[in-house]
């Protein structure tokens, strides 16, 4: 899929998480839904840093487009270290290594534990990377249309206040962990969803989505899950612009409003 449409998904899918966690009884602070949802956002933008043409690659200028090229590499060693005989050849590492369960929940653990031990500014580090990211992706229009300069001056403006909120008494900065130091430890889970929900959004393209990786399947490693082929689709083609992504718009809608008690 398109970065507007992972974007999208993302955060639906944290909305959909806030409704379910109100249904058990336990629902998130508002904040918590909202930062989760932006990250979400962000995040579901991320496994395509194997892509030197993708959202992410312009989101930071000359850094993001240097890790695209880093991280397309690495991908593709890791993919012919890896492969098995049933594994087509390939000319990079697009939608392999950042495009898997495992990537998504390493990036989400690290993403915690520096939030862990690196206190204030590793959040809004966090935050601010991820807001850019959502800007990019829901705010696509735009953003294109504006500098970077000024996506990036709202993403850490945005950062910034929004850690403030969250750092205010009952407000979620110890949403789910609540030990002494243990705070804002829930930042991985938007952003393993998001890279999840990233991979199954490309599941249902055409060429599917190797998330089970390292699990062989069959005589592939890298075995691309998908639908039946009659019910995939072509990035960017109709069915993801005039049935998906209102969709996404939809469902996050109905979610939010449940998260927050008024449906």
């Amino acid at each position: 899929m398109m970065g507007p449409a992972h974007s999208l998904s993302g955060a639906a899918a944290w909305l959909g998480v806030g409704a379910a966690a109100a249904a058990a009884g336990h629902p998130m602070p508002w904040p918590v839904l909202v930062v989760g949802a932006l990250i979400c956002a962000g995040a579901a933008l991320a496994p395509d840093l194997d892509h030197k043409s993708a959202t992410i690659s312009r989101a930071f200028g000359p850094v993001s487009r240097g890790m695209c090229e880093i991280v397309d590499k690495l991908s593709y060693a890791v993919y012919k270290a890896t492969k098995k005989q049933g594994d087509p050849r390939r000319s990079g590492g697009h939608r392999t290594l950042t495009h898997t369960w495992l990537w998504a929940v390493m990036i989400g653990g690290g993403a915690s534990l520096a939030a862990y031990t690196g206190g204030r500014w590793a959040v809004l580090v966090l935050l601010f990377v991820h807001l850019v990211l959502a800007v990019e992706g829901l705010l696509w229009r735009a953003a294109r249309m504006s500098s970077d300069i000024l996506v990036w001056l709202l993403g850490a403006t945005s950062a910034w206040i929004l850690a403030g909120v969250l750092d205010q008494p009952g407000n979620g900065a110890d949403w789910l962990f609540t030990g002494d130091g243990q705070e804002y430890l829930w930042l991985g889970l938007p952003i393993v969803l998001g890279a999840l929900v990233h991979d199954i959004g490309d599941a249902l393209t055409v060429s599917g989505c190797p998330i089970l990786w390292p699990i062989p399947i069959g005589r592939k490693r890298w075995y691309p899950v998908g639908p039946p082929k009659a019910l995939r689709f072509r990035a960017g083609s109709w069915v993801e612009l005039k049935v998906l992504m209102p969709a996404f718009m939809l469902l996050g809608g109905v979610g939010g409003a449940a998260a927050l008690n008024f449906i």
